[in-house]
């Protein structure tokens, strides 16, 4: 069977994966992350979001090893000042210690295109759920979170960000330290309308 052929048939372990998949905090996660070639699997496989009119409008930032230190030293800076507590300076010095592996996704929509912002956001959002996914789906467990830091001008500025890029979401990525819970879902019947 070639790969085009996959796409025509069913995919019963996918559907497993997304009808079970949850989110597992980013404060207990513990190492091991992903290696550097399931690192790479993952940024492939969110670039695979749907992404109307091809534009990519989003690129990653990929926070591992010392790299995390130096983003959390950023955000200590900017604590600091900004007159913050010891105690809060400490606390985002360690931010993206909590997990082995953070992967930034920035949103950079183009404006006066005919593909409308919007659409180019939503993109990068799809982007996000896909990393999570794959993470998930490579064993790991992930957190999309945002957070004070991704919409401090100081911040995005230090993290390199052009004018009109925004983070779509900080992905933190890890192994569980517990069982995850299932979590409230939905009851379909109230979300669920037919026209």
């Amino acid at each position: 069977m070639s790969k085009r052929d996959t796409f025509n048939h069913p995919a019963p372990d996918a559907m497993d994966l997304l009808l079970t998949r949850r989110s597992g905090s980013a404060k207990a996660m513990k190492a091991p992350g992903p290696s550097k070639s399931q690192i790479d699997e993952i940024l492939r496989a969110g670039a695979r979001a749907p992404d109307h009119g091809k534009l990519f409008p989003w690129r990653f930032i990929v926070f591992e090893g010392k790299g995390r230190e130096r983003f959390g030293e950023i955000l200590a800076g900017v604590m600091e000042a900004e007159g913050e507590r010891d105690k809060q300076v400490e606390e985002e010095r360690g931010r993206l210690l909590r997990a082995p592996l953070v992967i930034g996704v920035i949103s950079s929509a183009r404006e006066q295109h005919k593909v409308p912002v919007w659409e180019q956001e939503l993109s990068a959002g799809a982007v996000c759920q896909n990393i999570l996914i794959a993470a998930t789906a490579l064993g790991f467990v992930g957190n999309w979170l945002t957070e004070w830091y991704a919409y401090h001008p100081a911040v995005k500025e230090k993290m390199g960000l052009k004018p009109g890029e925004r983070v779509a979401g900080f992905i933190y990525i890890g192994t569980a330290r517990d069982e995850l819970e299932e979590r409230p879902r939905p009851e379909m019947d109230k979300i669920v309308s037919r026209f």
